[in-house]
């Protein structure tokens, strides 16, 4: 029998990717909650003693870190439902709009909800990747014809970006601006809605709600002035 453990922290975008991945491959294993600030465990920085954070993928004693990494490395030790295309080009292309969403993406909205001046920078640049995602989404699926990043399958693009869904009332809330995802992202708003009524999308991602209120608390304590 594998023995998977998953260390991770519940509201990170990042660490939600490992679990839904571990559900749809039907794979068995045990989380861990890691306090990081500033109580990381023992295990956590025996395991990942380069980065020191989450998430860690243990599997029969051996670290794997970095979300993109473990997804893709799941995706191969467990045959059942591939994740990543088949096709060269269109692996490729995942990769690339993963990567997009762990750089570009996510950096905008780290701005809204972190910085102190430039918050309004973000929220622009958020929009503007949010088109370049809609764009995404478009080509990926058909015009909009098939239901995922992945075509007709929920796949690893797909389990890169849905984890980012429960941050979007932060950023709203944060940067008291609105994201027009009916009116301009019409493809996006119609995936959001499609992947949250996956089991193992519901399984993982908190109520935004919840995710709001701790990063709330957060700010208080880690921002001053």
């Amino acid at each position: 029998m594998d023995k998977v453990k998953v260390l991770s922290k519940w509201v990170s975008m990042f660490g939600m990717r490992v679990p839904i991945t571990l559900e749809e491959k039907g794979v068995k294993y045990e989380y861990q909650e890691e306090d990081l600030a500033p109580n990381k465990s023992d295990l956590l920085l025996q395991m990942n003693s380069v980065y020191k954070k989450i998430p860690v993928l243990i599997h029969n004693g051996q670290p794997i870190c970095e979300s993109l990494i473990i997804l893709q490395y799941i995706d191969e030790a467990w045959d059942y439902k591939q994740l990543l295309p088949i096709n060269p080009y269109d692996r490729a292309l995942a990769r690339f709009w993963a990567d997009f969403i762990d750089k570009k993406f996510f950096d905008s909205g780290f701005r809204i909800v972190w910085s102190k001046d430039k918050v309004e920078e973000g929220k622009r640049d958020m929009l503007e990747n949010l088109q370049f995602l809609e764009g995404a989404l478009k080509e990926m699926s058909a015009g909009g014809s098939l239901p995922f990043f992945g075509g007709k399958d929920f796949g690893f693009l797909d389990i890169a970006f849905i984890p980012f869904a429960c941050w979007f009332h932060i950023y709203e809330t944060i940067g008291n601006f609105k994201i027009p995802f009916d009116s301009e992202y019409p493809l996006l708003d119609a995936w959001v809605k499609r992947c949250l009524e996956r089991d193992s999308v519901k399984k993982v991602l908190p109520s935004p709600d919840r995710a709001l209120e701790h990063i709330l608390q957060l700010r208080e304590r880690y921002m001053v002035g």
